[in-house]
């Protein structure tokens, strides 16, 4: 299972919000290279990173620092948050970054998702965001009637193989995931799921190991001490 410890982006500072609300920031450090530097001393290979900026606002305001990240760890970097257009994701591909996430625009822009999928295939993930499980898009902010699991189908029809799927209701609280869904997500073929949203001990990561998941990303459970990632990563590589 990958372990992607997350560095959300505002204005060049690592924060976390309070299931997606804006209104609720905590701002953890302004040195986030030092930041990502530390989850590769703990064992991190993988990175999740979101500009947050972009992903209410569209644009890549935060794609100088996101770079320097990229270029300073050498781990391998997912990043998301405003890329709606086929030059944003060239521009971090370039950059080094692993995977481009697309969120809203894989929603509202079909055509660039498909594109996207037939000229970089699996560096292509697709960031699935529900609240009562409808999808939801530019930064949580707005919420479509398109049932999470059902978009999760179709993205296998356009040749999507990674998603991200996070439960905003679960995100930032530490109050657990939303396992029931991961359980239904894993029985659908071809798609490597990445668990976000809530997680916050590890049993929880261990069941989500077991019933198939690709992945997870911890978020505020590191920054708030609830969860070791040293300990989360040295123990779900040796089962």
């Amino acid at each position: 299972m990958k372990i992607y410890p997350a560095i959300d982006l505002i204005d060049g500072q690592a924060v976390r919000l309070v299931k997606g609300d804006y209104g609720k920031v905590k701002v953890y450090d302004s040195d986030v290279v030092s930041v990502a530097k530390r989850f590769a001393e703990d064992g991190a290979k993988y990175l999740h990173i979101v500009d947050l900026n972009g992903a209410k606002d569209g644009g890549t305001r935060n794609f100088s620092i996101i770079e320097k990240i990229v270029t300073a760890t050498g781990m391998r970097c997912e990043v998301g948050g405003g890329i709606r257009t086929s030059e944003s994701i060239e521009a971090y591909i370039d950059s080094g970054a692993d995977r481009v996430i697309l969120g809203t625009a894989a929603v509202n822009n079909p055509r660039l998702l498909k594109d996207a999928v037939l000229t970089f295939g699996e560096k292509i993930c697709v960031g699935v965001d529900t609240k009562d499980g409808a999808v939801a898009i530019n930064g949580w902010t707005e919420v479509t009637d398109t049932d999470g699991v059902e978009f999760c189908r179709h993205l296998q029809d356009v040749g999507v193989k990674n998603v991200i799927y996070t439960d905003i209701s679960k995100d930032g609280m530490l109050a657990g995931t939303n396992l029931e869904i991961y359980k239904r997500l894993s029985e659908l073929n071809g798609l490597n799921i990445t668990a976000s949203g809530g997680i916050s001990s590890l049993n929880e990561i261990v069941a989500l190991k077991e019933m198939g998941i690709d992945a997870v990303i911890l978020g505020k459970a590191i920054y708030e001490g609830v969860i070791n990632l040293k300990t989360v990563i040295d123990t779900v590589g040796a089962i």
